[in-house]
């Protein structure tokens, strides 16, 4: 199963994690200096659970924004 939303398509977004050293010019320092950048994947917070979908139980991957939405309906 992929790592998407299955009611709004929220899936994983690319970035960056930045690397940095140096003590900060207001603190008195020089500057920080980017050492490094790593690439990451911000993964979308997703939950299986049992809904109700066209009158049949299904399980589904929902993020929890559309779970606290109320945007499904949950089998009981």
């Amino acid at each position: 199963m992929a790592r998407v939303c299955a009611i709004c398509g929220k899936h994983p977004v690319a970035g960056r994690k930045y690397t940095r050293r140096g003590l900060a010019k207001k603190k008195g320092g020089v500057g920080r200096r980017i050492t490094g950048v790593a690439k990451r994947r911000f993964m979308p917070n997703l939950q299986s659970i049992r809904a109700v979908i066209d009158g049949k139980t299904r399980r589904i991957l929902i993020c929890t924004g559309c779970l606290k939405a109320g945007k499904v309906t949950k089998a009981a």
